[in-house]
């Protein structure tokens, strides 16, 4: 049996993922596909537009037959540790031929060759890196411009050399080449395919004509009660569980729900807990609390406390953690480890006969009920669904203990 991956977010699910489903199946030629999917808050440092239950359903409903949850020790971080997060629970199900993901490039081949260089970091790229940190460069850029003149003579580079900048710095490129880097540190036998990005950009606020992007698509149905446009933007079986959502006056979560609570939360921080969170720098802790205290607006928090240094992206993510109580656990060494456990949340009948398989290949914890004594990362999730229960009312504080997986028959 073939089996393809993919790590996805499903934000909600839209037309584009429908296509990168269908585009794996095609190209892999695969028996069944996978996906390990983020769970109540998401990597850009939200929460999810709808929670993970439901759109576990809808990724069941357009041709995913198995969905595992990706801790969020891993899905509330940067692309790095997003990635080896979740390639480290497919690496070790045992039973994944490929993972697929999307791209601006298309080329796995050049996105395994940067990972590679990234990884292995030979005396000739170091040094290089080591000039361009030396002339004051930020990281991200210094080895940006260390990678293009190290690969400047690579023939596979130079088919692409006058995107080169686009190359290295789109954000589906970068997510993909951290997933090359974790199936190189991890040894994995697991091989890459890519399928080329279309329609919408990824932070793109407006519907567009081809493939909306899940932002333009999250800000549509925040601003109007009328969904019937999204008809064309999301495949018809999302379109009937978002329409039956608003039917049902379902709450829609969105960051500035976040707000409140935030504020309460530094307002009574006197032993400065936001220090414990690890994507917190020296001094980004009195900043983060005196904007908090001080502003109203959800957006003008973050655009409050951006810098040249600490991106858009950043600050949600901490903010995020901060809310769902990230200090109170030791995340700097939680997301160095490999995935304990992999958390089952739908399956059909394929899914099924491939958890059967899982079982018989490998010696992971396959958790489909929360067990009385869980580890740091089970807990971690558990207290995120608590958090996320604040912002929705849909969700019960407990529901990760009562709610079984969601099962599909087909």
């Amino acid at each position: 049996m073939k089996v393809a991956a993919i790590i996805a977010e499903y934000n909600p699910l839209h037309s584009g993922h429908v296509y990168h489903i269908d585009s794996t199946k095609k190209l892999t030629n695969c028996d069944a596909v996978i996906c390990i999917m983020s769970g109540n808050f998401v990597q850009r440092g939200e929460p999810a537009l709808i929670d993970k239950f439901i759109r576990t359903r809808m990724a069941l409903k357009n041709g995913i037959d198995l969905i595992i949850e990706l801790p969020i020790v891993y899905s509330l971080a940067s692309a790095e540790f997003f990635a080896f997060g979740a390639v480290s629970i497919l690496n070790r199900l045992g039973i994944v031929d490929y993972i697929s993901f999307g791209s601006e490039i298309g080329n796995a081949e050049v996105l395994y060759k940067i990972a590679s260089v990234l990884v292995k970091e030979d005396a000739n790229y170091k040094k290089l890196l080591k000039y361009h940190i030396s002339r004051g460069e930020r990281f991200p850029t210094a080895r940006s411009n260390s990678l293009k003149e190290y690969l400047a003579n690579s023939d596979l580079f130079n088919k692409f050399n006058n995107d080169s900048d686009k190359i290295l710095n789109s954000s589906n490129n970068i997510l993909g080449i951290e997933y090359c880097k974790a199936l190189i540190k991890l040894k994995s036998n697991i091989d890459v395919i890519t399928i080329k990005r279309q329609g919408g950009a990824y932070n793109e606020g407006k519907l567009n004509n081809i493939f909306s992007s899940a932002t333009s698509i999250r800000r549509y149905i925040k601003s109007s009660s009328k969904i019937d446009i999204l008809k064309k933007h999301v495949p018809n079986e999302s379109y009937n569980i978002i329409n039956e959502l608003i039917l049902s006056n379902y709450s829609f979560t969105y960051p500035d729900d976040m707000l409140k609570h935030l504020k309460y939360k530094a307002l009574t921080d006197y032993k400065r807990a936001i220090k414990k969170i690890p994507d917190v720098s020296e001094g980004l802790d009195n900043k983060i609390i005196d904007v908090l205290q001080n502003n109203n607006s959800y957006e003008a928090i973050v655009k409050n406390i951006k810098s040249k240094r600490y991106t858009y992206t950043r600050i949600s993510r901490i903010l995020c953690q901060y809310f769902i109580g990230f200090e109170q656990f030791d995340i700097d060494n939680m997301r160095k480890m490999e995935a304990p456990y992999a958390r089952i949340l739908g399956f059909n009948n394929k899914g099924k006969y491939i958890l059967n398989k899982i079982k018989k290949n490998t010696d992971i914890a396959l958790i489909t009920n929360i067990p009385k004594y869980h580890n740091d990362f089970l807990a971690l999730d558990i207290q995120s669904t608590k958090a996320y229960s604040l912002l929705n009312n849909n969700i019960k504080y407990n529901c990760d203990y009562i709610n079984k997986p969601i099962i599909i028959d087909n």
